[in-house]
């Protein structure tokens, strides 16, 4: 029987022994100066890299991205993952493995580096996937309109053509790519509520670009 108010108690992961020593390790490694800290540095750096890579391999052919490009961006991820590691250390719990902590930092570095070139570049379009599933994630349902083909095809063109750039930035990496905007602020630069702001003004002007077009009632996209 659980005692009373056990339910609001914090669940502590507890991992194994072998594990915990590698964890104090490196984080031991980090805090510390000189040859130590850039030897665990170095190590760190290779392991980020290799999970940077994979990620940036895994997004490559849907965003056309080849050769340099994918081993740059890559590399940048690396190595701003790191850098914020280091600063972020000492925060480390200890519940899980401490690469695997990293790795978060790494996949969230590709996918704000991969936003941004992605709009860097020009020429550049949504995939028919992303597309496809663009309304929805908008809170438009296709089954409300007779042509959900020409729906999604002025979705695009409302995106295209009526948000700026970083608005756009901050819609793909929110509305397609999931990213927290905590993380994309970070990334960005910006505060949490600028992003909020550029948010809420794209998807205003998308709305009133699909009701002046006829296609979207002016209940819908609130």
């Amino acid at each position: 029987m659980k005692s009373e108010g056990s339910e609001s108690l914090p669940q502590v992961r507890v991992v194994s022994p072998e594990v915990a020593r590698e964890n104090r390790a490196w984080v031991d490694d980090l805090s510390s100066n000189g040859d130590r800290r850039e030897f665990a540095s170095r190590r760190l750096y290779e392991v980020l890299l290799r999970a940077a890579r994979a990620e940036v391999g895994r997004r490559a052919a849907r965003l056309r991205l080849v050769g340099p490009e994918v081993d740059d961006i890559a590399h940048q991820a690396a190595a701003d993952a790191l850098l914020a590691i280091c600063g972020k250390v000492e925060t480390f719990r200890g519940d899980c493995k401490f690469t695997t902590w990293a790795y978060k930092f790494v996949i969230f570095d590709v996918a704000a580096k991969v936003n941004r070139h992605f709009w860097q570049r020009s020429g550049v379009a949504f995939d028919d996937d992303d597309w496809d599933r663009l309304p929805a994630r908008l809170g438009i349902e296709p089954e409300a309109h007779a042509e959900s083909r020409e729906l999604m095809q002025a979705v695009h063109r409302a995106v295209d053509e009526n948000l700026t750039a970083k608005q756009r930035i901050v819609f793909v990496a929110l509305v397609l790519n999931g990213m927290p905007t905590d993380v994309l602020a970070d990334q960005l630069g910006a505060t949490q509520n600028a992003i909020y702001k550029m948010m809420f003004d794209a998807r205003r002007k998308l709305r009133t670009a699909l009701v002046d077009a006829g296609y979207l009632a002016e209940q819908q996209i609130a």
